[in-house]
């Protein structure tokens, strides 16, 4: 699945596509890089391919690449095994290291938000850092809002840390009325 050309232009001729296996050493490595700037999770080692292959939705994982090179990605993975929980998702979200600032973190969002309204999610969230302020500027630019924060909700090499939690309600898929 590839943006519409406007969107490709925005991010400098990248292009969207699903996510496959031959592209884990790729994945694996920007989300290393992610978490070496110690404000994008908890954990301090990217799993195999194959832990992280199980617990990201198959058909909601994306790449951007720019320049022949995988630049980012994004995947859904579930909130819980509860049948309730179905249409709501947690977001994750790493753009490598020499491709920050050119707005394709913009552009898989705006991806991964319309592919899951079409997979029925109406929900999706995100737990971030406090400190990092360019993720929770690109969750509220891309409609999340802020729900509250989860205090010293984890630790970090020693160090407990809050999150941020934000949620972004669909506006297509609507289970409420």
């Amino acid at each position: 699945m590839i943006l519409p050309l406007a969107a490709v232009n925005l991010i400098m001729s990248a292009i969207i596509r699903q996510m496959t296996a031959s592209d884990s050493e790729a994945v694996i490595r920007i989300y290393q890089e992610g978490m070496d700037t110690g404000q994008a999770t908890f954990q301090i080692q990217a799993p195999v391919w194959s832990d992280w292959d199980q617990t990201h939705l198959p058909d909601l994982r994306f790449v951007a690449i720019s320049n022949g090179q995988i630049a980012g990605w994004a995947a859904l993975s579930p909130v819980s095994s509860r049948c309730v929980y179905a249409g709501v998702a947690e977001v994750s979200l790493y753009i490598g290291s020499a491709f920050r600032g050119q707005k394709i973190g913009f552009a898989l969002m705006e991806h991964l938000i319309e592919a899951s309204e079409k997979a029925g999610f109406w929900t999706l969230q995100s737990g971030i850092f406090p400190e990092n302020v360019a993720s929770i500027k690109l969750h509220h630019k891309c409609g999340f809002r802020t729900i509250g924060i989860r205090e010293k909700v984890g630790e970090r090499n020693g160090v407990w840390r809050d999150t941020v939690l934000l949620e972004r309600r669909s506006h297509t898929v609507n289970y409420f009325i």
